[in-house]
C-alpha cells in the first residue's frame, strides 16, 4: 500500500510549482492525471538540455489532452473532477471562471473536491492579475536583495528555487485540506502564491525589521549570525564549506586550524561577537585550508568533529557514497530513452514508501484510456479528437 493510494489528482498546471506539487503527491501513490492542451504541451517537455525536465516532472502521471476553452472540454473536466479528490491549476485568477470552470461549478459536481490554485501573487489584491514566475518571487520576497557579495548586485538563483519551495508548500496545503475534509466532509480552495512560501523560509526578517529596524545586508557566503562561515579553496583547486553555528564547533575549528588563542577572546563567546571578527577568522581558516587538499581537509575536520562539507557539482553528487547509500538519485527505466537517473522520492516512509513507477509519458498517452474510464466509447473519443477537443 502507498501512503496516498486512492487519492485522485488532476494536474492542470504548467511550469513549475503546480506540476511539481502533483509529482510529489504521485510519488507516494496518488493517481495523477496530467491534463494538457492538445496543441500546446506543457512547456517543461522542451525545458532544459534535451527537454529532460519533463521525464522527472511528469513521473508517476498519466497524460491526457483536453481543450478547456471548448464547452465539451469543460464538461469533460467537470466529469473528471466528479471522481477526483484534488485539482491543481496555475492559471491567472479568473481564467477558470472565464472557462465556466469556477470552483462553484466544480464543487457542485463534487463537494469533497480540493482545488489548489497556484499563482504568482494569490487570488486577490492589486497584483493578482499579473503573470507570476518564480524569478519575480525571488526578487520581491527579499531573497535576491540579501543574496550576493556586499559590493555586488542582488543575485538570483540559477534554478527554480521559489517554484520548488512553492511545490513543497502546495503539496503540504493539499494534504492539510484533505485532512480537514475527513472532519468536515467538504473540500475547499487552496490559494497559494509563489512568493509567500519563499518569504516564510527567509526567516524572521519582518519581525526583526519591525522591532529593530534592521534590513539584512548582502554578506556573500558569510552569515550575520555566526563566524567563521564561508567557502574556502583547497590546495587542489576544489572547495569546501565550513559552518560554525554551534559554539563548540567554532572552538574545534579554531583548534584545528592552529589558532586556539581566539577561543579565549571575550568576543568569541557568541556568534554575534565572532561575526564582528569575521575577517580574522576567515583568514585563519582560509590559510589552513589552502595548504591542504580537499581530502586532507575533510579527513582532518571529521577527526576533529567539526562541520565541513565538500562543494559538489552534479558529478560529485552522483558519486557520493552517502547519497548512493540513500539511493537519493535512483535509476528508472524509460521506454524511449532506457535507463534514466533522477532524484528519488525525497523521504522514506517505513511502512508505506513512495516510488517512481514510471517517468514522464508522451503527450496525451493516456487520453483514450482516461476517457474510456469515464464511459466514452472509442467512437466518442475519435469524434472529440476530430473536433480538437482532445
Amino acid at each position: 500500500m502507498k501512503a496516498l493510494e486512492g487519492v485522485r489528482v488532476l494536474d492542470l498546471a504548467t511550469l513549475f510549482a503546480g506540476p511539481m506539487a502533483a509529482m510529489l503527491l504521485g510519488d507516494f501513490g496518488a493517481e495523477v492525471v496530467k491534463v494538457e492542451h492538445p496543441a500546446k504541451p506543457d512547456p517543461s517537455r522542451g525545458h532544459g538540455p534535451g527537454g529532460l525536465w519533463w521525464k522527472m516532472l511528469g513521473r508517476n502521471k498519466r497524460t491526457m489532452t483536453l481543450n478547456l476553452s471548448t464547452a465539451e472540454g469543460q464538461d469533460l473536466l467537470v466529469a473528471l473532477a466528479r471522481d477526483a479528490d484534488v485539482v491543481i491549476e496555475n492559471f491567472r485568477p479568473g481564467t477558470l471562471e472565464r472557462w465556466n470552470l469556477s470552483y462553484d461549478r466544480l464543487r457542485e459536481a463534487n463537494p469533497r473536491l480540493v482545488l489548489a490554485r497556484v499563482t504568482g501573487f494569490g487570488q486577490f489584491g492589486p497584483y493578482a492579475k499579473r503573470p507570476g514566475f518564480g524569478t519575480l518571487a525571488e526578487a520581491m520576497s527579499g531573497f535576491a536583495a540579501m543574496t550576493g557579495e556586499p559590493d555586488g548586485p542582488p543575485t538570483l538563483p540559477p534554478f527554480g528555487l521559489a517554484d520548488g519551495i512553492c511545490a513543497l508548500a502546495t503539496a503540504y496545503a493539499v494534504m492539510a485540506a484533505l485532512r480537514a475534509r475527513e472532519t468536515t466532509g467538504e473540500g475547499q480552495v487552496v490559494d497559494m502564491s509563489i512568493i509567500e512560501p519563499l518569504l516564510t523560509v527567509l526567516g524572521a526578517q519582518p519581525t526583526i525589521y519591525d522591532r529593530l529596524g534592521v534590513v539584512p545586508p548582502r554578506t556573500g557566503n558569510r552569515s550575520v549570525n555566526n563566524a567563521p562561515r564561508n567557502t574556502y579553496r583547497c590546495a587542489d583547486g576544489s572547495w569546501v564549506a565550513v559552518s560554525t553555528s554551534a559554539q563548540n564547533i567554532a572552538e574545534r575549528v579554531m583548534r584545528l586550524v592552529g589558532r586556539p588563542e581566539f577561543i579565549d577572546e571575550p568576543w568569541f563567546a557568541t556568534g554575534a561577537g565572532r561575526v564582528e571578527h569575521a575577517d580574522e577568522l576567515d583568514e585563519a581558516v582560509a590559510a589552513w585550508v589552502a595548504a591542504r587538499t580537499r581530502e586532507q581537509v575533510l579527513a582532518a575536520f571529521e577527526e576533529a568533529q567539526a562541520a565541513v562539507a565538500p562543494i559538489y557539482d552534479v558529478r560529485d553528487v552522483l558519486a557520493d557514497p552517502q547519497l548512493t547509500a540513500l539511493d537519493a538519485v535512483t535509476t528508472v527505466e524509460d521506454p524511449e530513452l532506457g535507463a534514466l537517473r533522477m532524484q528519488n522520492v525525497m523521504f522514506r516512509l517505513s511502512e508505506t514508501p513512495g516510488e517512481i513507477r514510471w517517468t514522464g509519458r508522451s503527450h496525451g498517452a493516456d487520453t483514450a484510456a482516461v476517457l474510456t474510464e469515464l464511459g466514452l466509447s472509442a467512437t466518442d473519443v475519435e469524434a472529440l479528437r476530430d473536433k480538437g477537443v482532445i
